[in-house]
């Protein structure tokens, strides 16, 4: 699979992720769906490598490296993201978020030693100016109050550990371990630490038996989950993840336009300005050079 359509799955996945997200909320709690998710994901991928007989017996010590996958990817990443957006906007929270395409260019440098060239810092730099244009307007009247600054450094937690969680794939497939085989032990992990902080924080492990949550979670589960994770973590081993992780600006532009086109979502020119500054980056970040 070419590395525009790994990137094209990505963007469009997750960008459709946030409407989905949004009847995950309600009757259970975020750390149980997220639960309820990652059981649902690596059960899918465990079948799926028994069906193609792909290898899931491996080394003791590379299975640390599928728990850290599952820590800070399939975890953390997802219960600070949620919890920021009690004290926050999802638009502030997106806007937070975006610095993470600015995490994995550092983490990048300093864990391998990837050299950033100009026209990628150039890149990001649009594409968070753009983030920043399109939603500053739906953040509302933004006061620093100690809740807004709290969820704010959530947002920003859950940003680093989605990028630390990057370069933890990227160093296991410097290690040949495979993608597909990673992310079935990766979200089993995920999924595992996930009940047990639920279990211990005292949230109640129930369910909604609606259309709409079962629908949205086989969604997360298969398409958000199984296939987006699969797609961008082969994308990363390809062409690194400060390249790779300018899909974090890409997908809230994807998101806005569905709602533009399901939810009536007005394209102001703050919208459109914004997107045109994304789509530009994004051209810099993935281009090849000459």
């Amino acid at each position: 699979m070419s590395n525009a359509l790994l990137y094209a799955i990505t963007v469009l996945v997750w960008g459709s992720t946030w409407l989905a997200i949004e009847y995950q909320l309600g009757v259970v709690d975020p750390e149980v769906s997220i639960f309820y998710r990652y059981v649902l994901a690596s059960a899918i991928l465990f079948i799926w490598c028994k069906y193609k007989k792909l290898n899931l017996v491996f080394k003791a010590n590379y299975h640390i490296w599928f728990a850290l996958l599952g820590l800070l990817l399939f975890c953390l990443n997802y219960i600070l993201t949620y919890r920021a957006q009690v004290h926050i906007t999802s638009a502030l929270a997106a806007i937070v978020f975006s610095s993470m395409v600015w995490m994995n260019i550092g983490l990048a440098r300093l864990v391998f030693g990837v050299r950033t060239t100009p026209r990628v810092l150039v890149g990001a730099l649009l594409g968070v100016v753009g983030i920043v244009i399109i939603f500053t307007p739906k953040v509302g009247a933004l006061t620093l109050s100690d809740s807004v600054f709290y969820g704010m450094l959530l947002a920003l937690a859950g940003a680093f550990s989605a990028s630390s969680g990057n370069m933890v794939s990227q160093g296991a497939q410097k290690r040949s371990l495979p993608v597909v085989q990673s992310n079935a032990w990766g979200m089993f992990y995920g999924a595992l630490i996930t009940g047990a902080f639920a279990l211990l924080t005292g949230h109640e492990f129930n369910f909604d038996a609606t259309f709409t949550y079962i629908a949205s979670l086989a969604y997360l589960a298969i398409f958000g989950s199984v296939i987006a994770f699969g797609a961008y973590l082969t994308l990363l081993g390809r062409i690194g993840a400060h390249k790779a992780g300018y899909a974090t600006v890409m997908f809230p532009v994807v998101a806005l336009l569905l709602s533009a086109a399901f939810e009536g979502l007005r394209l102001d020119a703050s919208i459109l300005g914004g997107t045109t500054l994304v789509l530009l980056g994004n051209l810099l970040v993935l281009k090849r050079g000459s």
